[in-house]
Parts: structure tokens; C-alpha cells; sequence
């Protein structure tokens, strides 16, 4: 059987970059940068349902079905797909908002496929699917929500029965389809107010250089404010030389 690790967050968290300004009083850093800073991937809370998911399928796959069934292989592949593709339009979210797009749908349908051969091995084998009528639904609902789940889960399914874990992945596979659900809503939401990368290039490209116009011209106001103000003193010294001769 497979070695169940439990989930570990990254503590590393991004930094965001302060202005600076060099010698001549220009900004040198470019405050409207036009690849965004995501969180990683791996504190995405739908990442981490989506990881128990392969790691409890993995193990349901294995221990309850025959070996050499193709079952084995598709539901192992889908779980992976599910998470894998959540982690990799993460990643690519900086530089491609269509792929970061393609890759949480590809997630949220592998995830679908998942849930079909759950219920299709449910409906097979006589067993039942909870559903709300379930006296155990709600408290296995809950459950599923609960932070106890992370802690527990790879030595928990060690003593559930395959109804059991079967319908406990179908909850989790119904919290990690709503929650991609609303990130997908996020994230077109974010590309109609932003664009893609190359409108937020000439965003922040058009940013930089109204910023160094602005301080280019208070620059020049301030130039000749102490221009006035010199000549101003020169008249006062050259009347007060008079004034001694």
C-alpha cells in the first residue's frame, strides 16, 4: 500500500517590491509591474482537497479494485489530473491567463470523471451514495469541510469500508468542482478588468513613462523656482553693495 504523507504548506511567502529612486531623482523601479505576484499553488486550499482526493483514490484504487482492471489506471490519472492541473495553471497564471483558464477547466473536468466512476462503483458493487436523506451525510459533509480532515485522513481511510471511502471522495470532489467553480469566475473577472499579459505590458510600460513625465516636470518647476530665487538674491546683493559705496 501506498505511503500516505499528510499535507505540508510552503512557509515561504512572496515579497512585493518597494519603489526606489536613483541619483537623479527618477523612479528606477517599475511600480506597475505587469507580471502578477500569485500565491503558490500549494496554499490554494482547492489544491489541497484536490491532493487528498488522488491520495485517498490512489488507495481506494488499489485496494478495491482488480488488478489489471483499467479502472485502476483512470481513476488514479484523473485524481492526478485534477490536482496536477490546478498546480500548473498556478504557475502559469503570471505570463498566460488563457492557459492558467484552459488548465483549472481541465482540472474541474478531470475531477467530473473522477466523481462518475465513484458513483459508477457505488451503483456496480449494490452500495449505496449518500444523499442528504443520509443519516451520516451531514456529519460526513462537515467532516469533509473540517481542518480535523488534513490531519487524519491517510490513517482514517485505513479503517473506513469502500462505501464509506467512496462516498467521503464524492463529498470532497463536490467541495474541490465549487471551489474551482468560483476561482474560474475569479479569474475571468480578473481578465475583463485586466486583460492578458500583453495589455497589462502596455499598462505598466505606459504607467512608467507618465510617472517619470510627472517627476521629469517637477524636476523642471522646481528648477526654476530655484532659478527665481537665485536671481532674486543676486538683485538683493547687488542692492546692498550699492547701499556701502
Amino acid at each position: 500500500m501506498r505511503e500516505i504523507q499528510n499535507n505540508r504548506t510552503d512557509q515561504n511567502v512572496l515579497k512585493s517590491q518597494t519603489n526606489q529612486t536613483n541619483q537623479n531623482g527618477l523612479v528606477s523601479a517599475i511600480p506597475n509591474t505587469f507580471l502578477p505576484q500569485h500565491g503558490h499553488y500549494r496554499h490554494l486550499r482547492v489544491y489541497l482537497v484536490t491532493e487528498m482526493i488522488y491520495d485517498i483514490t490512489y488507495y481506494f484504487a488499489h485496494q478495491y479494485l482488480k488488478r489489471g482492471d483499467r479502472t485502476v489506471d483512470q481513476m488514479v490519472q484523473a485524481a492526478r489530473s485534477g490536482k496536477q492541473n490546478i498546480a500548473e495553471g498556478n504557475q502559469a497564471a503570471a505570463t498566460s491567463s488563457e492557459t492558467e483558464i484552459k488548465l483549472t477547466n481541465v482540472a474541474k473536468a478531470s475531477l467530473e470523471e473522477l466523481l462518475d466512476d465513484y458513483e459508477d462503483y457505488l451503483r456496480v458493487h449494490k452500495l449505496q451514495q449518500w444523499s442528504h436523506l443520509h443519516p451520516r451525510y451531514e456529519k460526513m459533509r462537515q467532516y469533509a469541510r473540517s481542518e480535523q480532515i488534513r490531519r487524519e485522513y491517510a490513517e482514517r481511510i485505513l479503517h473506513m469500508n469502500d462505501e464509506e471511502i467512496a462516498n467521503l471522495c464524492i463529498t470532497l470532489i463536490h467541495q474541490a468542482m465549487y471551489m474551482l467553480h468560483k476561482l474560474l469566475v475569479t479569474m475571468q473577472n480578473r481578465f475583463v478588468k485586466e486583460g492578458g499579459i500583453k495589455e497589462r505590458m502596455h499598462s505598466a510600460r505606459t504607467g512608467y513613462r507618465q510617472q517619470q513625465d510627472a517627476r521629469l516636470k517637477e524636476l523642471e518647476a522646481e528648477n526654476q523656482r530655484l532659478r527665481a530665487e537665485n536671481a532674486a538674491l543676486r538683485r538683493r546683493v547687488g542692492e546692498l553693495e550699492g547701499r556701502k559705496n
